[in-house]
């Protein structure tokens, strides 16, 4: 999940236009930042390494099984994205069920580390609260198609920051399925991004949590500039 910059929305502006301004920042590293992150996926005792590389409108996602390492891609385009799994040397877009399914097993989905609900055009913000005594609009997000397991994805963002601080996505039935909470960001350039989050899995029926993964990055070294030849 990478966050950015935010666009504040002018007061005269209605509110579907003024959510997709917050969305707008919440994507802005996404699509203009170049940079490479790395970290790790962790449930229980398990950790998985992790590699998101930035280039622009192109991203791949990068991580570490007994199998051997596991790629896949987004393609950024105007108000839409794609996602492809990388096999050998082929490029193959994903399934819609393939989508929701679990990332070695743990509470991450492709749809999750993707965060492809910040380019649902049916967004709204319904409000203002504070998440950590941060101030953070509150949008409402429902989903135009019928893949992935969210059907309305309620989503936290900085005010400031314009960093995602809370998301929980819901079925068509109003029951939680996951949580994502962000415990810690990081500044990187002029930009802010995810350092740690704790995603929760719920069993709908109870609205209990049943799982918790945390996905965490490392913050990347900073470049030192090449001297060139006098």
């Amino acid at each position: 999940m990478v966050v950015g910059v935010l666009a504040v929305a002018s007061p005269v502006v209605n509110a579907d236009e003024a959510a997709e301004r917050v969305l707008r920042g919440a994507r802005y590293a996404s699509t203009l930042q170049h940079q490479d992150l790395h970290g790790v996926m962790r449930k229980g005792r398990m950790k998985m390494p992790i590699s998101l590389f930035m280039r622009g409108k192109d991203i791949q996602f990068l991580y570490n099984t007994k199998d051997g390492g596991k790629r896949f891609h987004m393609r950024l385009a105007k108000d839409k994205f794609d996602l492809f799994e990388i096999i050998g040397k082929k490029t193959v877009k994903f399934s819609d069920k393939k989508i929701s399914q679990s990332i070695n097993n743990t509470d991450l989905s492709f749809e999750d580390l993707s965060m492809r609900f910040l380019y649902w055009k049916n967004s709204k913000i319904v409000g203002e609260e504070r998440i950590k005594a941060q101030k953070c609009y509150k949008l409402r997000l429902i989903n135009p198609e019928r893949s992935g397991n969210y059907k309305i994805v309620y989503a936290w963002v900085h005010k400031k920051y314009g960093s995602l601080m809370r998301v929980i996505g819901y079925n068509a039935s109003g029951q939680p399925l996951k949580k994502f909470e962000v415990t810690d960001l990081m500044r990187v350039g002029k930009n802010y991004t995810l350092k740690r989050m704790r995603v929760d899995s719920f069993d709908p029926k109870r609205g209990k949590s049943v799982g918790v993964t945390y996905l965490e990055f490392n913050k990347p070294p900073k470049l030192v500039p090449t001297r060139r030849g006098r």
